[in-house]
């Protein structure tokens, strides 16, 4: 019955076998997201759904002779996370193949895995390193250069993104890639060449990223039985940090139903150990309003079930109508007339009941893309029940804000400030970094918000990074983005990742809250995320993830409860070797950030002893103690 020695726990008398809840946690103390009832310590999944949340007396009543039951040894319980904004499909297919720098703290250790790397990758495969970090994340501060991945890997292709700024190639790579002197540039990307005219290995957004993902697209990809192999293990990855949901948000290079089929072979399957709701982007430039009309008079949003749904369109709707994201080129000015196109799309969509999300960075791209809106809610369309959203929005104005309200849509935000905030505060300065994104206005606007990564070619994967850049306004290379009034509750920031991201998908009445009749999505966490130092934040990881009543990822104390997964392929794939998310020790454990809190405890010792003599309890001068001991 039990998976730990519980003192006290007995099947309930009388319950059938089979009868009784399929999982019971105790010993918890379980931040539920309900007001009605904030907290517990224990409760009971049946069928997928929450039976009962309380105490041990609340839960007795539905313990089986089969009945789990979890002792959560005091941690702190939370619903499970939910990223709005994930490329959860994507990178699933390709996560074996790619060594991960996410968390790594030196430049020094990054070389050292791929030097380790490139003695085990065979020939005709390539090292890649695609997103997840950035150069202010290592202690050197920089970029790695072209000549240290040749050195590090002389004969295999190495390709690693940096953000969407740039990639470098070793000269392998370059090789394998088919630059030379005489390729010329795409639009809107340049490939940097040396005094000789020949490619550097350097690739530069400029300011579209399309070159970086062509060049990526190149490489060697796996066959599907290994798509989905890969596609078990990420998702196994994403519950080590507590995700239960993820909304994906489709992207270039994804087409449909290519590459979605792994996930649509894990849902038939009962695979998935984390719920999907997905959008479709249109992929072929000029193709996009035909694909919509397609996809819409086959199938409506919400048909699926609650593992895998499809959610809308987007986040592109016509190739034309999105901007950049590359902080580091100026910001670019969208195509006059994009909106006649991009005004059918809208309304296409609109018509047959979809909703959409929409990628924009910039408040001059919402500004023009709200006008559309505004001219069709005079037919009717706006506000018209749909769900619909604007992705980033970095840069959004208070104007801007009030028209979204009006027209009925929501926002998702992304800590691409985390990887990002230093390019933009250099561009556009500190003043203006510290609005970006303008948190405090989004909150205060009353439009439903979520919160989300981005992950994986920018921003890392991990929930934790985000929460800690909406909870203390820093970078990954400690950069103070935000002053204090404008950061996030922790609370707050909490629901942006729990059911803010239901409430995009149209769930927010049946996830993101720990209560009865609610799906059995939690994660009981490593570290108390109430009580930790705000730099430890990033540093949490889950010990236990339940979907549905399923515990499909399981650490420290509970190693061993989870699903088995099959073994992982290629044998010489980075992930095999080095994991994901690579972990360091938490900075509230060194011995700098604890003698920083036992100054903080001796200047409160102060403090109140100064209180004390102001009141009359104490003497003005300390007694002399005299101990011969310490005489010196």
């Amino acid at each position: 019955m039990t998976t730990m020695p519980v003192g006290g726990i007995t099947p309930a008398p009388g319950i059938p076998d089979g009868a009784g809840a399929d999982l019971v946690l105790r010993n918890a103390r379980i931040h539920t997201g309900d007001p009605g009832r904030p907290a517990a310590t224990a409760l009971a999944v049946r069928g997928g759904r929450i039976t009962a949340v309380g105490d041990d007396a609340d839960v007795a009543p539905h313990i089986g002779p089969r009945t789990r039951v979890v002792d959560a040894l005091g941690r702190r319980t939370v619903p499970g996370l939910n990223d709005s904004h994930l490329h959860v499909i994507r990178g699933g297919l390709n996560y074996v193949l790619e060594l991960r720098w996410d968390g790594v703290p030196s430049l020094r250790q990054a070389l050292a895995m791929l030097r380790e790397q490139a003695g085990r990758t065979p020939k005709g495969q390539w090292i890649r390193v695609v997103g997840g970090w950035t150069a202010e994340q290592f202690a050197e501060r920089r970029m790695p250069t072209a000549a240290e991945l040749t050195a590090a890997a002389p004969d295999t292709p190495v390709f690693v993104l940096h953000l969407y700024q740039a990639a470098i190639l070793n000269r392998a790579a370059v090789r394998a890639a088919g630059f030379t002197r005489d390729t010329p540039d795409p639009k809107g990307g340049q490939i940097v060449r040396g005094r000789d005219g020949e490619p550097t290995g350097l690739l530069l957004a400029a300011p579209g990223a399309l070159i970086l993902y062509s060049t990526l697209a190149a490489a060697p990809t796996l066959d599907e039985a290994d798509r989905r192999v890969s596609t078990r293990h990420f998702l196994r990855e994403l519950n080590r940090f507590g995700l239960t949901s993820a909304v994906d948000a489709a992207g270039g290079f994804q087409s449909f139903p290519e590459h979605y089929a792994a996930v649509i072979d894990l849902a038939r399957a009962g695979e998935l150990s984390l719920r999907i709701a997905y959008h479709l982007f249109p992929q072929t430039a000029g193709q996009e309003l035909a694909d919509l009309t397609r996809w819409t008079n086959t199938v409506r949003p919400d048909e699926g079930d609650e593992w895998l749904r499809l959610n809308g369109a987007g986040e592109n709707l016509t190739w034309a109508a999105a901007d950049f994201e590359n902080f580091s080129e100026p910001r670019p000015a969208l195509a006059p007339g994009y909106e006649t196109e991009f005004e059918q799309a809208v309304r296409l969509l609109m018509g047959h009941g979809w909703g959409f999300r929409l990628h924009a960075t910039y408040d001059e791209t919402i500004r023009r893309d709200l006008a559309v809106f505004e001219k069709l809610a005079a037919d009717g369309l706006f506000p018209a029940g749909n769900r619909w959203l604007f992705d980033h929005a970095e840069t959004v104005t208070p104007g801007s804000l009030e028209r979204i309200a009006a027209l009925g849509g929501s926002l998702s935000v992304q800590n691409r400030m985390s990887f990002q905030g230093k390019a933009f505060a250099d561009r556009y300065g500190a003043e203006a970094a510290a609005r970006t994104p303008p948190l405090k206005e989004m909150l205060a606007s009353g439009i439903p918000m979520a919160a989300g990564t981005d992950a994986t070619r920018v921003s890392s994967y991990n929930p934790w990074v985000a929460l800690h850049w909406l909870v203390t306004g820093r970078t990954v290379g400690d950069l103070c983005l935000y002053p204090p009034d404008r950061l996030v509750p922790r609370e707050r920031a909490l629901e942006l990742y729990t059911r803010g991201g239901a409430r995009l998908t149209g769930e927010e009445d049946v996830k993101g809250v720990l209560k009865e009749g609610w799906y059995g999505d939690f994660t009981v966490l490593s570290h108390d995320f109430f009580a930790v130092h705000g730099d430890d934040i990033p540093h949490i990881e889950s010990v236990l993830t339940v979907v549905g009543g399923r515990i499909v990822y399981a650490a420290a104390e509970h190693e061993g409860l989870d699903e088995a997964l099959p073994p992982l392929r290629p044998e010489w794939s980075p992930v095999a070797h080095f994991g994901g998310y690579q972990a360091t020790p938490p900075p509230g454990l060194t011995g700098a950030r604890q003698a920083d809190r036992l100054a903080l405890a001796v200047a409160e010792s102060e403090q109140h002893r100064q209180w004390r003599v102001a009141r009359g309890f104490a003497p003005e001068t300390p007694p002399t103690v005299f101990d011969p001991c310490y005489v010196l």
